[in-house]
């Protein structure tokens, strides 16, 4: 059986490992990081939402852990606001299957433990180009999963297949406890979306985190210059902690009570910075002309707007552990290395054209898609036309093949919202046009709050 290399230890790369492991083959993952010093000394990289196709491939290779602890993810309660304080409309979209998000320092410590149990090798190191060319003539394979750390320079960027030439948001996230699981007048434990036209975007996800079990990450995406944008000279989580508040309050009044008593979940539980999302070529060519091949974000980087960047990370391992598993004996060349991504790509493109329409104003398909769900509601008994269609909008963060040409194309749209509304897509935009107007009339002339389209039972569960 092969030997394959596998560089960094972050979801994807220890994915590939295990799944390689369980199939026989030879495996040394290098990590510049210890099991433990993931646990004790490092920040988290990111919110790590998966969703179910994700979720079924961690299951597969034994190791969903924490589905019994980790608080059930039920579907995205959205609010878009084309100006502070103005709700225009809500969508309350339901999960067919639970989503969990889990603490990644958590994760990589068990996942690295794991996998020594398991059969393979870990080797503590700061990999260079230099260091890469070694493990590369040792190795039958070398992947490269380094996140956007220095080495994934060595993979060039993809102009065609890449949007953007800078980043389209300055990024906080802040990990909370003291939040209720749960918001009052909404169904289940949702993301929490608050979508602003010209400022950006503020979203909270139920996460486990690694000592204090349930708890909520949250993530602010500030176009530059925008009221969202003021977490500019932030020293520490506290100070970022009660920044957020106050934005909270004065652009999302609806969430201030949830959140007034949030408080930071240890002191490593935040992360400001911004990147430009890209797409790089699967193929490195080291000094030597020796091939190596990259995965994951060293791959494909995705702003966190969507929730797809551990979900694609999965979504690419599995594609990669079928594809060396049919390749059986043969040489691992560039050609293989380019074909494998192509068979990726060919699947789930959408998930890079779908995170890029979030970033972007609205399309007017999207919009049609909006307006002739408003009234959905969440319930686990709403089975309306208004709560299919929210319902099919938040099952294309699973796959986002399903739903995003729908996007891109009026016909499509309203071909899918006439097969969940008998046969007609039209009455239904109407409907919704009529309560957003009334919503709106109650709210900028009226001065009242117009609230969710239903009020539900709601039970306290403070984290």
């Amino acid at each position: 059986m092969k030997n394959i290399a596998v560089i960094g230890a972050g979801q994807a790369g220890l994915l590939i490992a295990h799944g390689l492991v369980l199939k026989g083959y030879g495996v040394t993952l290098f990590s510049n990081v210890t099991a433990d010093d993931f646990l004790k000394t490092q920040r988290p990289t990111g919110t790590a939402a998966r969703f179910n196709m994700s979720l079924d491939f961690e299951r597969e290779l034994g190791l969903d852990f924490w589905e019994e602890d980790a608080p059930k993810g039920t579907g995205v309660h959205l609010t878009f606001s084309p100006s502070d304080n103005n709700r225009l409309l809500t969508l309350c979209g339901r999960f067919k299957k639970h989503f969990f998000a889990i603490d990644l320092r958590l994760q990589s410590h068990r996942w690295m433990n794991e996998l020594e149990a398991r059969g393979g090798k870990i080797v503590i190191e700061n990999i260079t180009i230099e260091r890469l060319e070694e493990i590369a003539g040792d190795h039958d394979l070398t992947i490269v999963a380094a996140g956007r750390g220095e080495i994934h320079k060595l993979f060039k960027r993809d102009e065609e297949r890449s949007t953007y030439v800078k980043p389209q948001r300055k990024l906080t996230m802040i990990n909370v406890l003291g939040n209720e699981m749960g918001f009052e007048g909404v169904y289940g434990t949702p993301v929490k979306f608050n979508f602003f036209a010209k400022s950006g975007e503020a979203f909270w996800v139920p996460w486990l985190h690694k000592d204090h079990g349930h708890a909520w990450s949250m993530l602010f995406e500030a176009k530059e210059g925008s009221p969202i944008d003021r977490f500019d000279g932030v020293e520490n989580g506290d100070q970022a902690v009660e920044i957020g508040k106050q934005l909270i309050k004065d652009m999302m009044p609806w969430d201030y009570e949830w959140c007034k008593n949030m408080r930071l979940a240890d002191e490593n539980s935040w992360l400001i910075g911004k990147f430009t999302p890209e797409i790089r070529q699967t193929v490195g060519t080291l000094p030597s002309g020796r091939h190596v091949m990259s995965l994951g974000d060293t791959t494909m980087s995705l702003d966190p707007i969507g929730g797809e960047g551990a979900n694609n990370g999965n979504k690419m391992a599995k594609n990669l552990l079928e594809c060396i598993i049919a390749h059986e004996d043969r040489e691992f060349d560039a050609e293989w290395m380019q074909s494998t991504f192509e068979k990726f790509w060919d699947r789930h493109k959408w998930i890079n054209i779908f995170n890029n329409i979030l970033l972007e104003p609205l399309t007017k398909p999207g919009q049609e898609l909006l307006i002739a769900q408003y009234g959905s509601t969440g319930a686990p008994d709403n089975d309306s036309p208004q709560q299919l269609i929210a319902d099919a909008f938040v099952e294309n963060f699973d796959d986002p093949a399903t739903l995003t040409p729908a996007f891109l194309d009026m016909n499509i749209a309203r071909d899918f919202i006439a097969s969940v509304n008998h046969g007609k897509w039209r009455g239904i935009g109407v409907k919704g046009k009529v309560g957003i107007g009334k919503a709106q009339i109650k709210q900028l002339l009226l001065r009242k709050d117009p609230g969710h389209p239903s009020t539900v039972p709601f039970e306290v569960h403070p984290t």
